[in-house]
């Protein structure tokens, strides 16, 4: 007897077979057991889930004289007849037979009486591939055929088919099929083919399926004939997916920014005759896995990888930040649309990686972000760690001198390392905050209290000796402050736009955009600001857009001088 292809072997040929699909089987079902079967059916679905088979299925129950559980039986008259090659039951590939001439051979034929059954049935495959000719020629048939004839259209891509026959047509909808059907589905073949397995194997074979189970029956064919035990490493190779230890080494190296490492491992990569889509594919899968093992509890599950893959990805995802992982996995799927236009792949796949190593070369949101959160892990191990113990000791020593050589007025500015003023020449991008964080101790100290808002004991008390009167200077300590008290990045980030003036005693913030504007005025965003200024010594400001109070009252200005002789009324 020749070979056959597993998913022909193991084709169902009762209901009871299919996986899943119940609520199409539901549907026939009843429609044979009150005997209210339909001239016209549509099966859609993506490929793989079953289509085909039900038809058959079907068609076989329709002119079953005893079906069982609305499936044929397989030993009457004419199951057996139809077993044996009937007539009764004509399959038409569209894909092939799609002109007008072979449609209209269909209408003339389907008069014809059925031989052996009570019913004629025509499944068309594909049925999308036939020509507007053709589906002119199918649709007065398809309306109204003979009491004998049923149709079903089997068709993976219904959005093709003109409305004319959409409506012609009972739709039954195929879904895909989930991977924990698929899995059982496997074994249960396995078993009765006697092949021994791994169940991490059989996980990837079902989860390489994507829903398909023909799919997923091919993949598993190759797998059986590549070793006598079916193993998850024999599986890799056979799907061939990179090395999975390189892979993990490539993605830590991506989530820690280190873009030379690498780069450099990419090359190796590809260096071993790993195709560009392959590559980015598998990274694009352990970032998904990554994902899951970051924020399911349940992940080890629906993985299913062998215990010591899972550790290395449960490994990947705790010293990584989510956001990083995110960014990470959206660069690499922009880089896997944009590479089928790409006439160098190898440069497009290197420069995502590039790119998803250094966030500092992006301006968005999330780029920020991700500096923001790998900064703040720079600066949590360095106040946990022994070694900042001797940084206080210079300055220590930078002071007693002060007061023994008075002539010298150099050292008055270095007891105030935390004047903000030189940060304010590059306000848009947050380093200059960070660089001096860890150096005020006791301002440290303070953060968690002007969260629970006992400031205000203090606050009037160092006011009138302490607040600045240069704006720069008090817009820099705000900042500080801003940044200690408050974990908001985005109040944060729209704050060092803002350009600081002083407007009788005022401390004016302007703006040019109208939705920083808005959003700072915010009432929780307000309330915010208003706790930093009171640390700073400052209890009046306000934020402005430019085109504003400030320029309505230059021009004011302009107009008395212009017209001296001219009341001018301001309401």
């Amino acid at each position: 007897m020749a070979h056959l292809s597993l998913y022909r072997r193991f084709r169902p040929d009762t209901f009871d077979g299919l996986v899943r699909q119940e609520h199409v089987v539901r549907v026939l079902r009843n429609q044979i057991a009150a005997g209210a079967v339909g001239h016209a059916y549509l099966f859609c679905g993506p490929r793989g889930t079953g289509k085909t088979s039900v038809a058959r299925i079907f068609a076989r129950a329709v002119n079953c004289e005893r079906p069982v559980n609305g499936s044929p039986c397989g030993e009457c008259a004419s199951c057996r007849a139809i077993a044996a090659g009937s007539l009764d039951i004509v399959e038409i590939d569209a894909a092939s037979n799609n002109g007008v001439n072979e449609m209209r051979d269909l209408r003339e034929k389907v008069q014809y009486p059925p031989v052996s059954g009570k019913y004629k049935v025509y499944i068309v495959d594909e049925v999308h591939m036939l020509t507007d000719s053709a589906f002119n020629a199918l649709l007065k048939t398809l309306e109204e055929p003979p009491a004998h004839a049923i149709f079903i259209l089997a068709t993976t891509e219904p959005q093709k088919l003109p409305a004319t026959i959409l409506s012609r047509c009972m739709r039954l909808d195929f879904k895909l099929i989930p991977e924990e059907d698929l899995i059982a589905h496997l074994k249960r073949i396995l078993g009765e083919m006697g092949k021994p397995y791994e169940d991490a194997a059989v996980a990837a074979i079902a989860r390489a399926g994507a829903g398909s189970d023909r799919d997923m029956l091919s993949i598993a064919e190759m797998c059986i004939a590549y070793s006598d035990t079916l193993t998850y490493e024999d599986v890799t190779a056979v799907l061939g997916e990179a090395d999975f230890g390189e892979m993990c080494t490539l993605v830590s190296a991506v989530l820690a920014g280190n873009a030379g490492d690498a780069l450099a491992l990419t090359e190796r990569v590809l260096a071993e005759g790993k195709a560009v889509g392959v590559l980015l594919r598998d990274l694009l899968q352990l970032l998904n896995r990554v994902t899951v093992a970051k924020l399911c509890a349940e992940a080890e599950r629906i993985l299913s990888l062998p215990h010591g893959m899972f550790a290395a990805v449960k490994a990947l995802s705790d010293a990584a930040d989510g956001r990083a992982i995110l960014r990470a996995t959206e660069v690499f799927a922009r880089a896997e649309s944009d590479l089928r236009f790409a006439s160098s792949p190898r440069i497009a796949l290197e420069t995502a990686v590039v790119r998803a190593c250094m966030p500092e070369t992006e301006y968005d949101i999330d780029a920020l972000l991700v500096r923001m959160e790998r900064m703040e892990r720079e600066l949590k191990a360095l106040r946990s760690a022994p070694a900042p113990v001797p940084v206080p000791a210079p300055q220590a020593q930078l002071k007693e001198p002060a007061p023994k050589a008075e002539p010298q007025a150099a050292p008055a500015p270095k007891e105030e390392p935390a004047d903000p003023s030189p940060l304010m020449e590059e306000p848009v991008f947050a380093e200059a905050y960070f660089a001096e964080e860890p150096a005020p101790k006791p301002v440290q100290a303070q953060a968690p209290k002007a969260e629970r808002e006992p400031v205000q004991t203090q606050t009037p008390k160092a006011a009138p000796e302490q607040a600045p009167q240069d704006p720069e200077r008090a817009y820099g300590m705000f900042m500080r402050v801003l940044r200690k008290t408050s974990r908001n990045g985005v109040l944060f980030t729209m704050c060092s736009e803002l350009e600081p003036v002083f407007e009788e005693g005022v401390l004016v913030l302007y703006t040019e955009i109208e939705t920083v504007y808005r959003s700072l005025n915010r009432e929780e965003h307000r309330e915010r600001m208003k706790e930093a200024f009171e640390q700073v010594g400052i209890y009046a400001f306000e934020v402005r857009r430019r085109g504003g109070r400030r320029e309505a009252a230059d021009g004011i200005e302009t107009l008395k001088r212009d017209f001296p002789d001219y009341p001018i009324e301001i309401k």
